[in-house]
């Protein structure tokens, strides 16, 4: 067990992240300090409209280093949000904010006091105005790294998909072999480096049944000779695998992740199976990231129905590694 602190930047504050967070406090001591990026103000309405009731002990990133931190009260980095209501609609008034919350996060991580970092859901829409196709990509860019795979974690089944957030006209071009070795190395690192075992990687085709009525197939000229590469290179991966019967039960025991082409390939088999017992971890940054498995769900705002077990599971994951 690594019981350092854990960042949880708060991200959409429109959203249910507050309520899920208010949740696993219920559920479960956590022994790890919990440190939340936060507008106070904003925790104050939605306690007091949630009906939640804790102590707030508020810091700045300078003192987290000198102070004794548990989770006996709400530990606090205060960000201004000029907000006068629990909830208001999503907009890009509160991308500030967000940008904010991250650019506090990146410093304490940077300082050391922690590499373990959670963010809440976010609006791809508003915030990332079509200018990143993802958090993960997001974040590749702001600490300039060159790679990173989004991983959606299960303990007995977990995907990454080669391309994240693209329209599906886009995914062919974008498939190609060094985009998948990167990946591929990625996890495999990341399995045995992180979590103490080599993972069986199952890799997908990208067209039906892996086959195609074109002259040139993707399966044979770019995923086959791409994943025979990998397993030269000592790493436990097969495939391509028809992605219609790839998480069939008695096909998905025998690999830990599977690897798809794009993203709904993967993910829409991974939230069937799991529903919001899985989390998002960004690979190939210095620190672990997550994000719960899921958005920013304004339609639930305000009611108290939110499930936390996606944050829940983060925090667990974390605590472990």
């Amino acid at each position: 067990m690594n019981f350092k602190p854990i960042l949880i930047a708060h991200g959409e504050p429109n959203g249910v992240f507050l309520e899920i967070f208010f949740k696993s406090l219920k559920y479960k001591k956590f022994k790890s300090p919990l440190i939340l990026i936060c507008s106070q103000k904003i925790l104050k309405f939605q306690m007091k409209k949630l009906k939640f009731k804790m102590g707030i002990k508020t810091t700045n990133p300078s003192m987290l280093n000198k102070l004794k931190l548990d989770n006996k009260t709400i530990n606090i980095v205060d960000v201004d949000y000029n907000q006068d209501i629990s909830f208001q609609k999503i907009s890009f008034k509160s991308n500030k904010y967000i940008e904010e919350c991250f650019e506090i996060s990146l410093k304490i991580l940077e300082s050391g006091i922690s590499t373990k970092f959670i963010n809440g859901p976010i609006s791809k829409t508003s915030f990332l105005n079509k200018k990143f196709l993802g958090i993960t990509e997001y974040l590749e860019k702001k600490i300039r790294s060159n790679q990173s795979a989004m991983l959606i974690y299960n303990k007995e089944l977990s995907v990454c998909p080669i391309t994240t957030h693209l329209p599906l006209k886009s995914v062919v071009k974008n498939i190609t072999k060094k985009k998948i070795i990167e990946k591929v190395t990625l996890i495999n690192n990341f399995y045995t480096k992180i979590l103490g075992f080599k993972p069986k990687i199952g890799v997908l085709g990208i067209n039906p049944h892996c086959e195609s009525i074109e002259k040139y197939n993707e399966d044979e000229k770019v995923i086959k000779p791409t994943i025979k590469y990998l397993s030269k290179k000592k790493i436990n991966i097969k495939g391509p695998y028809s992605a219609d019967t790839a998480f069939l039960k008695k096909n998905r025991v025998n690999f830990n992740i599977i690897i798809g082409m794009y993203h709904d390939q993967v993910l829409t088999p991974i939230k069937t199976l799991y529903e919001y017992d899985a989390i998002n971890i960004t690979l190939g940054l210095p620190f672990i990231r997550i994000s719960p498995d899921h958005g920013p769900n304004q339609n639930m705002l305000g009611q108290n129905k939110s499930n936390p077990l996606s944050l829940i599971r983060a925090i667990e994951f974390l605590e472990k590694n």
